[in-house]
Formats: structure tokens, sequence, C-alpha cells
């Protein structure tokens, strides 16, 4: 396999400093995972949204209302309550009276999206494939890296 920098694989020839560079990175590495990602989704018919809401409801292991999977997801932007609609008529989940509040439903993953998830395990190594370059240390430094990103309070910036 054949490694190029940042650089070279964007084109650009200069950050402002290495915290630019590596925002940048992040955002393009991101991308790559998500594109190299996208096939396997592909394969059984779901996008990378729709994935992360069966995993949800699998590891949950009861009904959850759509706020409570948005807070679970991976992409908090996303539209839940379309996504989930569109697994309702996929019939990867359906709708479910809330056992606590008659008025209000709650979601839960059908024997079709769990077999779906079956189905998608066996392509895990694949998935796992993507990052064969890096030793179990470096995803473990990696690992850490990206948690203390993530734990760092910024300010608001004002415009």
């Amino acid at each position: 396999m054949l490694f190029m920098s940042l650089e070279n694989e964007i084109n650009q020839s200069k950050f402002r400093n290495e915290f630019h560079k590596s925002v940048i990175n992040l955002i393009y590495t991101c991308n790559w995972v998500m594109e190299s990602n996208k096939r396997y989704f592909e394969k059984v018919g779901i996008t990378h949204q729709q994935f992360n809401i069966l995993r949800i409801l699998k590891g949950a292991g009861k009904p959850l209302s759509t706020l409570q999977i948005r807070q679970r997801m991976l992409d908090r932007m996303s539209d839940t309550s379309r996504i989930v609609d569109r697994l309702i008529k996929k019939e990867l989940v359906q709708k479910v009276p809330c056992k606590s509040d008659r008025r209000l439903v709650d979601i839960t993953i059908t024997e079709t999206g769990l077999a779906l998830l079956d189905e998608m395990d066996k392509y895990s190594d694949q998935m796992d494939g993507l990052l064969s370059n890096i030793t179990t240390e470096e995803a473990e430094d990696l690992n850490r890296i990206l948690d203390k990103i993530r734990n760092v309070q910024t300010e608001p910036v004002e415009a």
C-alpha cells in the first residue's frame, strides 16, 4: 500500500500550524473511512446512520424513544425520526406503544433487523481491515487521542 502525506492527498502544501493540519486530517480521514465503509452498507441496502440505529436498538435490548436513540447516535445532527421511518418501511424496526405513557411510541428492532445485523457481522473483519496498517498499541493510542479531543471543553465562537 502506498502511503502519501496529507499534503499530497489533498494537494495543499501549507497549513497555518500543526493544529490546523490535524483538524483537516481528522475531517479527511473521517470522510475516507465513511466512504470505505459505504460499500459494506450498500451491499445490504442501508446507510451508516440506519446501521447505527439498528446497533443502538440491538444493544439496548429494549424499546427506545427517538430522543433516546438520537442521544446515543454517532451523528447527532441527523433527523432521527426520518431515518427511523425509513427503517420502518424496510421492516427493520417497528413502533410500539410506550409502556409508561401510552401517548408516546417507542422503537424496537424487528427479527428482520436482527437478521440483517447478523449478516453484516460477516463483514466485520473487512471493516476492521481499514486499520490493518497500524498495531493494536497504535490503535489504543489513537483512541486515547481522539477521546481526549472530544472531551475538551471549548467556548462558543462569537461571530
